[in-house]
């Protein structure tokens, strides 16, 4: 029989004594025929429970939820104590119009030089185009949003030819991408262009509804179970600027995977690499940012979905305050831990397409009392004085805790080139309970996972999963409801450790995933893959940010030896947006000579 554990309540932990532990998985990594048996064993009527309860025990996960006591009661959402206001910002207005929001992200951002921006600046080796290029190439009349439209409708015949199937898209329209793209052109030519966004291209992640795409979570079935009548809250908002969306990105299937593999429409290149995973579960959203193709995307983060494909590649991705931006109109719209949030090239690009999509829904101003959203001025030169004040919390031993110490290395230098040029102080925190922590957040999202899927599953489309998605369905449907509540309890407990931590710093920096873009095993392509070594690496410092609904923020900071791209994650308090989006800018401008093209690129805005 299993001994009781009984925790103390967090406030009595002492901090001195808490020892870092190394996450250790164990579970099997398998492709192809095994992965199949695997499969067919798990969701065999007894063996299969067996098989799942070994693999909870081993990995110690029964013992937390069944034999533990703990004094904290549940948190069923996040829940916020009340936040001071943030310094050198500018309140935006969530209930106005979605471009007026973004006139004022502009007016905040630093001087832009046509000159220098379009014609290239000599120190850097490159750089990709931002928003306020594009913006400016059509107000001079270089290039039109129907030329830009020629460009990408090219570059994405070329990837549509590709032997083994690597898509970036699973729904595309050309004849539909020609007509936003004539609309917008004719806004320029009468002078009237609606917003900085009017004629900017922006692909969304499959699980977002855009009309008139379907939307299929990388399955080959949703969209016949559900249809799409309007666009999603964040797409319409969009929309309203003007911006003109080139199609669905492809995805791991209903989001639950790091890698991107999806054997059904074909598995997203890195474009960095293309033998290597870009990351996932948006992996084509990151990866046609990282192209050129687009200059933003929307995506989804439950388990870092945006962040982990935003270092893979190479890019900014940003994951908001749960609750900041609607959901409403994604597959994952019912959730605790899901947000909608940019992926971009740049923090400025980030910041204009986060403007305009924020706000959140009735219930969430209810229940969550956002404060008001606000954008960083970094138009004034006091927004540097700003950054001296900032206090850094890095708790060492797990920042260290990676694949390779290529990563660690640069995100330390990265640190030491803050506190160098900025004044930015590194506070040394501990973060207790992690273990406790990713626990909580499998379950809850796990548990969400399953109740949503499971009536589909039980009218047969169970079946059409992929492998590796059913295997995930195998454990989420092995919880109960007593390990949900349990879940719940922890999450309350790792709030307090994280609200405390946030009364010595004002930010937490870690790197964004534990190791780079790994390898695509040629046998994972055709029926996808399980490894939950690589997926604990690239979920190593993830989990807060949804689990607690904290903002967070993944800023490119270099390479490792292999040339591939390293991130930096910057995790914030509550409704916090606009700190570490202008952290991420500064952090951003210091690593700005290090940007390397990648193997897979596309210049739509000069292509000839």
């Amino acid at each position: 029989m299993a001994k009781k554990r009984v925790m103390v309540p967090a406030e009595n932990i002492d901090l001195s004594a808490v020892k870092y532990q190394q996450e250790e998985i164990k579970a099997p990594h398998l492709t192809g025929f095994f992965l199949k048996l695997f499969v067919w064993i798990v969701e065999a009527p007894i063996i299969g429970s067996l098989i799942i309860s070994l693999l909870k025990k081993q990995n110690k996960m029964t013992q937390l939820l069944r034999n533990t006591v703990i004094p904290e009661a549940p948190m069923f959402k996040p829940e916020f104590p009340p936040q001071e206001p943030e310094t050198g910002v500018v309140v935006v207005d969530e209930d106005g119009k979605p471009e007026d929001r973004v006139e004022v992200a502009l007016k905040c951002l630093p001087n832009y030089d046509p000159g220098t921006c379009l014609n290239g600046e000599a120190s850097l080796s490159f750089r990709y185009w931002k928003i306020r290029d594009y913006a400016y190439a059509y107000r001079s009349k270089i290039a039109t949003p129907s030329m830009v439209a020629e460009h990408i409708i090219s570059a994405l015949e070329e990837f549509s030819n590709k032997k083994p199937p690597q898509p970036l898209l699973l729904s595309f329209d050309a004849k539909e991408l020609r007509n936003q793209a004539a609309a917008s052109t004719k806004r320029f030519e009468e002078g009237n262009p609606i917003s900085i966004l009017d004629g900017i291209f922006v692909a969304i992640k499959d699980d977002i509804d855009c009309c008139p795409h379907p939307s299929k979570g990388g399955t080959t079935w949703m969209h016949e179970v559900r249809t799409v009548s309007r666009d999603a809250v964040c797409v319409s908002k969009l929309r309203s600027c003007g911006v003109i969306f080139i199609g669905k990105a492809n995805m791991h299937e209903m989001g639950m995977g790091t890698t991107g593999n999806n054997p059904n429409y074909g598995t997203t290149r890195n474009p960095h690499a293309p033998d290597r995973y870009t990351g996932g579960s948006s992996s084509g959203p990151a990866a046609i940012v990282a192209s050129g193709l687009c200059s933003a995307a929307l995506g989804t983060d439950g388990g870092g979905s945006i962040r982990i494909p935003s270092s893979l590649c190479g890019v900014v991705g940003f994951k908001t305050t749960y609750g900041r931006t609607d959901i409403g109109g994604a597959l994952c719209d019912s959730g605790t831990v899901e947000i909608i949030g940019p992926i971009a090239s740049t923090v400025e690009d980030v910041i204009l397409v986060y403007s305009a999509i924020l706000g959140a829904s009735l219930a969430d101003r209810i229940c969550l009392k956002p404060s008001p959203p606000s954008v960083p001025d970094l138009s004034v030169y006091e927004s540097l004085n700003v950054l001296g004040s900032l206090r850094l919390g890095k708790y060492t031993e797990w920042f260290n805790d990676v694949h390779s110490t290529d990563i660690s290395d640069k995100c330390e230098d990265v640190l030491s080139l803050l506190s160098k040029n900025h004044g930015c102080e590194i506070v040394e925190i501990v973060i207790p309970e992690l273990h406790e922590m990713r626990t909580a957040h499998l379950v809850s999202i796990g548990s969400e996972c399953a109740s949503s899927l499971s009536p589909d599953c039980e009218d047969g489309n169970g079946v059409k999963l992929t492998y590796d998605t059913r295997t995930s369905m195998a454990l989420f449907q092995s919880f109960s409801a007593s390990d949900y509540v349990t879940a719940q309890c922890f999450r309350r407990r790792i709030m307090y450790h994280h609200m405390e931590i946030f009364k010595k710093v004002d930010v937490i920096v870690t790197p964004t995933t534990g190791m780079t873009a790994p390898k695509i095993p040629p046998s994972a392509l055709k029926d996808g893959e399980t490894d939950m070594q690589v997926t604990a690496f690239l979920m190593q410092f993830i989990i807060a940010a949804n689990l607690l609904g904290l903002p967070a923020i993944s800023v490119p900071v270099g390479y490792d030896k292999q040339g591939l791209p390293i991130g930096l994650q910057l995790i914030g308090r509550p409704w916090g947006e606009a700190s570490i989006l202008r952290l991420a800018s500064a952090i951003e401008e210091l690593c700005m000579k290090s940007k390397k093209r990648p193997a897979s690129y596309f210049d739509v805005l000069k292509s000839n």
